[in-house]
C-alpha cells in the first residue's frame, strides 16, 4: 500500500490491519556513464512496491537523498550529511509512530557506510525512546542471500556493477547507456582523503559488461523475497 495514495479515511481503517511501514532510502549519485544518478532510489522502490504490495504493509514514498562519501566529487552527486539523514528518520517515525504506527523497516538501495551506520544510530535512537516499537534497518544488499552473489560474475561487485547493471536492465533497460568501463578502485585506508577522483575516475565499482537482463530478472525476485522475509520477522518481533 503506497501511503501517499490513501486518504486520510483509508488510512485510519488500514492502520488497524497493518502497523507496519517500509521507507525506502536512495541516493541521487553517480553511477559511471551508463547509470542514472537514481539508480539506488529507482531499484529499491520497486523491490519495496512489489514486497509491500504482496504482504499488505504500508510503503513510504522513498527518501532520495542519502550519504554519498566517495562519489561526492563526481559528476552530479547531491549527498546529504550523516546528521541530516538521521534526523528525516527520526521525524518520520516519530510521527507516524504518533499516527498508530508501531514497525518501520528502513531499507537502502546504497550501501554506503557512513549513510547505512546513520540509519542505525537513528533507529537505536527511537527504539530507546519509544514503547512498543519494532526497528529494522540496513542495505538491501546485506540480506540477500548466497545465492544472490552467486548469480554474479564478478568478484567484489559493488557499484554501477554487474548486479546493479542487471537489476537496471530488468527494470528499466531505457535509462541504461550503453556500459562504463569496469574498475576497481583502491583507497588508501585508513587515509581519508579529499581528492576521491584520483582513486576512483569512473564511478563504477565492478564489471558493467558482464551484466543482463536475465540476471537482473533474478536478483530482483530475490530481493523483493528477502524483504519479505524482513516484514515476516518484524511483524513477530516484541
Amino acid at each position: 500500500m503506497l501511503l501517499e495514495e490513501v486518504n486520510m479515511a483509508e488510512f485510519k481503517k488500514l492502520v488497524k490491519k497493518t502497523k507496519t511501514l517500509i521507507i525506502p532510502f536512495g541516493t541521487v549519485e553517480a553511477h559511471g556513464i551508463h547509470l542514472p544518478l537514481n539508480t539506488d532510489t529507482f531499484i529499491i522502490r520497486e523491490a519495496v512496491r512489489k514486497a509491500a504490495s504482496e504482504t499488505g504493509v504500508f510503503m513510504a514514498p522513498a527518501i532520495e537523498y542519502g550519504v554519498c562519501t566517495s562519489t561526492s566529487m563526481h559528476p552530479g552527486t547531491i549527498g546529504i550529511t550523516p546528521d541530516t539523514l538521521r534526523s528525516i528518520v527520526r521525524d518520520i517515525v516519530r510521527d507516524g509512530y504518533r499516527h498508530g504506527l508501531r514497525r518501520f523497516i528502513l531499507i537502502s538501495g546504497h550501501g554506503g557506510g557512513l549513510h547505512v551506520n546513520a540509519l542505525r544510530e537513528a533507529a537505536e535512537t527511537l527504539v530507546a525512546e519509544l514503547d512498543g516499537i519494532s526497528m529494522a534497518a540496513c542495505s538491501v544488499y546485506e540480506i540477500l542471500g548466497k545465492e544472490a552473489y552467486g548469480i554474479a560474475e564478478t568478484k567484489n561487485d559493488s557499484h554501477a556493477g554487474e548486479m546493479e547493471t542487471s537489476l537496471m536492465l530488468f527494470l528499466a533497460p531505457d535509462l541504461v547507456k550503453g556500459r562504463s568501463r569496469q574498475e576497481y578502485p583502491s583507497f588508501p585506508k585508513p587515509l581519508v582523503v579529499k581528492d576521491k577522483l584520483r582513486y576512483w575516475k569512473g564511478a563504477v565499482w565492478g564489471n558493467p559488461e558482464a551484466a543482463s537482463r536475465e540476471k537482473g530478472e533474478r536478483l530482483f525476485g530475490l530481493m523483493v523475497t528477502a524483504i519479505k522475509d524482513l516484514v515476516g520477522k518484524i511483524g513477530k518481533a516484541r
